[in-house]
């Protein structure tokens, strides 16, 4: 490494260690806490200060990749944001994103006529048809495993749905990332998911892989194994819509 200071990824600044296993909410709450908790606050006004500069930093760098991009505070404010864009849609797809599901975007929308392809929702038999929806819906919600500081998309998908959809095939492409996901660069990028995502997303899907025992990738041929498609964009594809809403409080995984 050369001189001068590394962008180095910070991806547990609020998405792992600080909070020592306690949840978003309540390390908010603590920040309302006097004295006992003054070193905690500190330490989480300080994450979300960097998660704010980082993450409007990659919103520059997404843009001159020819992305569409936009930096929003918080959770409440990407939600109302995602659910404008479903207003304008007919048929939405979802890429099985925990931080779209967090926001219970899916629990918005039922009810409202459109047509949802959500393969997390519907019995074995009907998710090849819901994951073949999502590449040719109106618009398809998706999380990013990591995006990097130079304003590239990262991700490891099991099937390849998400990954597709994702670059052709719907109208528009909606990405939605929280802070702790930006990352330095494409090998820290893949770094994160390897290391971090990918063991804690087989752990939540109760999947019968090394890693979910573990929580240590282990380069397993479980037929489980949920690494197996790695997508890089580096820039927009001519022909697709994309746009990247980045968070300045973590989100997903």
């Amino acid at each position: 490494m050369t001189g001068g200071c590394r962008h180095d990824s910070g991806g547990d600044i609020l998405g792992g260690t600080l909070w020592g296993g306690h949840s978003f909410n309540l390390v908010l709450e603590l920040m309302s806490v006097p004295h006992e908790e003054e070193k905690l606050v500190n330490r989480v006004e300080i994450g979300l200060w960097q998660l704010e500069l980082r993450a409007k930093k990659c919103v520059e760098a997404l843009k001159k990749n020819g992305f569409g991009a936009a930096y929003l505070p918080g959770a409440a404010e990407v939600r109302e944001r995602v659910l404008a864009e479903c207003e304008k849609a007919d048929s939405i797809g979802f890429g099985g994103s925990l931080s779209i599901a967090e926001m219970k975007i899916y629990e918005a929308l039922a009810g409202s006529g459109k047509t949802l392809f959500d393969h997390g929702k519907v019995p074995p038999q009907e998710k090849p048809a819901a994951r073949l929806g999502q590449l040719t819906c109106d618009l398809f919600l998706t999380g990013t495993n990591a995006v990097t500081l130079e304003g590239v998309l990262v991700n490891l998908d099991m099937n390849g749905n998400r990954t597709n959809a994702m670059t052709f095939g719907p109208k528009k492409t909606l990405v939605v990332a929280g802070g702790q996901k930006v990352v330095a660069d494409v090998a820290d990028a893949i770094r994160r998911i390897k290391t971090s995502v990918a063991p804690r997303n087989t752990k939540r899907l109760n999947l019968k892989t090394p890693c979910a025992t573990s929580g240590f990738c282990e380069d397993c041929s479980s037929p489980q194994r949920i690494c197996r498609v790695y997508s890089i964009i580096e820039r927009k594809p001519p022909h697709s819509d994309i746009t990247v809403l980045l968070c300045g409080e973590p989100l997903g995984l």
